[in-house]
């Protein structure tokens, strides 16, 4: 989810506050999420190119 979609979520006004306050809890939570996500669904992991 963009910061700015949260942002505006909480009420604030700019992602400035956002980030500074949210961004060092939402992103473990997001790690976490993503890592049960492949764990559960793991023939959908897409592999980038190689050579990029």
């Amino acid at each position: 989810m963009p910061i700015e979609h949260i942002s505006r979520l909480v009420g604030h006004k700019s992602t400035t506050v956002t980030e500074k306050v949210y961004r060092q809890q939402i992103r473990p939570v997001m790690d976490e999420g993503a890592t049960a996500m492949d764990r559960i669904f793991p023939e959908l992991i897409v592999e980038p190119p190689s050579g990029s």
